[in-house]
């Protein structure tokens, strides 16, 4: 059931609700159709428009199944989330029967339960990826019933057992891997600012005020490219006319790896799959972890990045323009520093993880099917 007995591999990959969980299962989906083109790749998920404009632009075929949130939620929306997972766990079940995949790999998302679960109950080799230091919910309860547990970030190791579980890394897709060969670019710094995730108005305000009070002491030349998302965007803009700090300013840019290709330092929160970019690509950044992500792990995620001499972490409480702009400074001006920070973040890379999640994915279906003659 690899490519090579009766019929193609067949992988169905569930998660999603933010980029940070889709995008790890995008790359394990490319990986396995560059290894096996007649293979066949079904993302389950929800209809949040993030996930199905992912889709759409990579052009994989996807089914919903509906399922709400339950952690830091109220009672009535605890209560509904827990009325619709009958409804949920029987469209998981009949998409599986549909498709009949040799693998189901989680990466994340509230959906995933059900379809996991849909997939033990059917008998489906099943696996989850974990992209954070610390365990989202979901991923802890299912632990326990999967056959494999992939995670990013040394240490996170000791919240699963340890038969099941790889350490493999933040799967990264084709487009931001294909950047990690490619040499630095010459000229004058740029400074790339991720404001367009969960969060991250604080940043999208905070950042024009920085480099408006210290505009003087930036270097010349200095190019500032800013992603807000679409609530801040017309906000943002205006907020750097008035500064007088020119700025490429859009809600998103389709073509990350462009803007990647250009950046000389990044600011950003501080979610996995950012983190998992930005070694694989060797860049220097200044991390402010969203203080509300679940269980703090965004802090942790940074702290990682920190200790391997990879970024700087700014708190977001008690977070001034002035702090933002003196750390600012202190790196846009100084490339030697800027560049021990970026070879740094490379050593942190796992740019081989998507090529590792599906070498046991296959594993996991040959033993099954050996399993079943």
């Amino acid at each position: 059931m690899t490519g090579q007995g009766a019929r193609p591999f067949s992988l169905v990959i569930t998660g999603g609700g933010t980029g940070g969980h889709l995008f790890p299962g995008i790359a394990v989906a490319q990986a396995l159709l560059t290894k096996q083109p007649e293979a066949r790749v079904v993302f389950i998920g929800t209809n949040r428009a993030v996930d199905s404009q992912a889709l759409l632009r990579y052009g994989f075929e996807s089914r919903v199944v509906p399922c709400g949130a339950l952690k830091g939620k109220g009672l009535l929306a605890k209560v509904k989330t827990l009325a619709q997972l009958p409804w949920g766990l029987w469209r998981a079940w009949r998409a599986l029967r549909q498709i009949g995949p040799d693998v189901v790999l989680g990466v994340g998302g509230y959906v995933t339960g059900p379809v996991i679960l849909a997939a033990k109950l059917a008998g489906i080799a099943t696996g989850i990826h974990e992209q954070n230091s610390i365990p989202g919910l979901t991923n802890r309860k299912l632990a326990g019933i999967v056959d494999r547990v992939f995670v990013s970030i040394p240490g996170s190791e000791r919240y699963f057992e340890a038969s099941k579980c790889r350490l493999t890394g933040n799967p990264l897709r084709h487009e931001i891997l294909a950047l990690a060969g490619q040499p630095s670019l010459d000229g004058p710094p740029t400074l790339l600012i991720l404001g367009g995730s969960q969060g991250a108005h604080r940043l999208n305000t905070l950042l024009p005020e920085a480099l408006r009070g210290h505009k003087e002491a930036l270097p010349p030349g200095l190019t500032v490219i800013h992603q807000t998302g679409v609530a801040d965007e017309a906000t943002v803009r205006a907020a750097y006319q008035v500064a007088g700090v020119e700025a490429e300013v859009a809600a998103f840019f389709p073509d990350m790896a462009r803007v990647y290709a250009r950046a000389s330092l990044v600011i950003s929160r501080a979610g996995a799959t950012t983190l998992a970019e930005l070694t694989a690509l060797g860049k220097a950044a200044i991390l402010v972890p969203y203080p509300f992500a679940a269980d703090d792990h965004q802090r942790q995620n940074a702290l990682a990045m920190v200790e391997g001499g990879a970024a700087r972490m700014l708190v977001e409480e008690g977070l001034t323009a002035q702090a933002m702009g003196q750390t600012i400074v202190s790196l846009v001006n100084d490339q030697p520093l800027r560049q021990g920070m970026g070879q740094a973040s490379r050593r942190l890379a796992r740019p081989e993880a998507a090529e590792t999640i599906l070498g046991e994915c296959l594993a996991l279906a040959q033993a099954i099917t050996h399993s079943h003659v």
